[in-house]
């Protein structure tokens, strides 16, 4: 996380606190998750390099450079719904040097088929149930990360391992809603 510089992915009115552990709004009632939140998210998935890796919610891409890192030679594809917002991030994290992000825009609840399989997916937006597109798209041995619930959301640990699917909860959060098809309806 070191080196992301973080405060180049919050909106100018926001540098004073980029490095604040809080979620910061983007605009378009969106924020970038708090440090903290994106340390645990890594964490629980466990990026190694050379692995392929989905984000569901690009925002202005903090999160997608910090997966950037750790994925090394492997590659992140990241999709965001909101167009406006989906720009900036292509340029920013080509501009510092994340070459291995893919920054994609459309409903990402529905997965990315056309990359799939992942190894890994972090969904940085809550859903009503863990989405069946992005579990099918999920690699043997693959692990994803997503919150799931309505104003209080339980983040869970997603796993496939020889077809079966298990999950597991590992901690309450709060993220804006993941809308799409296999999400809240906008």
């Amino acid at each position: 996380m070191e080196r992301v510089p973080r405060e180049r992915f919050v909106p100018p009115q926001s540098y004073d606190m980029a490095y604040e552990d809080t979620p910061l709004h983007l605009g378009h009632g969106q924020t970038i998750s708090a440090p903290s939140m994106v340390g645990v998210m890594c964490s629980i998935l466990d990026i190694r390099d050379g692995q392929k890796v989905l984000e569901v919610g690009t925002g202005w891409g903090y999160h997608a450079a910090v997966m950037s890192v750790l994925a090394g030679t492997g590659r992140v594809f990241t999709v965001e719904r909101i167009p406006e917002l989906a720009e900036r991030p292509r340029e920013l994290l080509g501009e510092l040097g994340f070459a291995n992000v893919v920054v994609i825009g459309g409903d990402g609840s529905a997965g990315l088929p056309e990359y799939a399989p992942y190894d890994r997916i972090s969904v940085a937006a809550a859903a009503p149930r863990v989405p069946e597109p992005l579990v099918d798209e999920l690699a043997d041995r693959g692990r994803m990360v997503v919150p799931v619930g309505h104003y209080v959301q339980e983040l869970m640990l997603v796993e496939k391992e020889d077809g079966k699917v298990t999950s597991r909860p590992r901690g309450g959060v709060v993220f804006v809603p993941l809308v799409g098809k296999a999400g809240y309806k906008g």
